[in-house]
């Protein structure tokens, strides 16, 4: 039996739209990362943080329903 590592590897190497989530997942993760960095964020700034770790937590649960899918066939 594959670990969740093992389907992530294959995943990635046979599955478009979990590698596009997954791009998009660390795009985000950068984009907030430059957010926190900052000592004092703007209303709208504060705004987009929040987006932003909703956007990067529904891709990550999406990639865990593929993960779940590829385990359950």
């Amino acid at each position: 039996m594959l670990t969740d590592s093992g389907i992530v590897d294959r995943l990635r190497a046979s599955n478009a739209e979990f590698r596009e989530l997954e791009e998009s997942h660390h795009k985000l993760d950068a984009e907030l990362g430059e957010l926190q960095r900052r000592h004092f964020l703007t209303p709208q700034e504060e705004l987009m943080k929040k987006q932003i770790q909703k956007e990067k937590l529904a891709k990550k649960d999406k990639m865990a329903e593929l993960i779940r899918l590829y385990r359950d066939k």
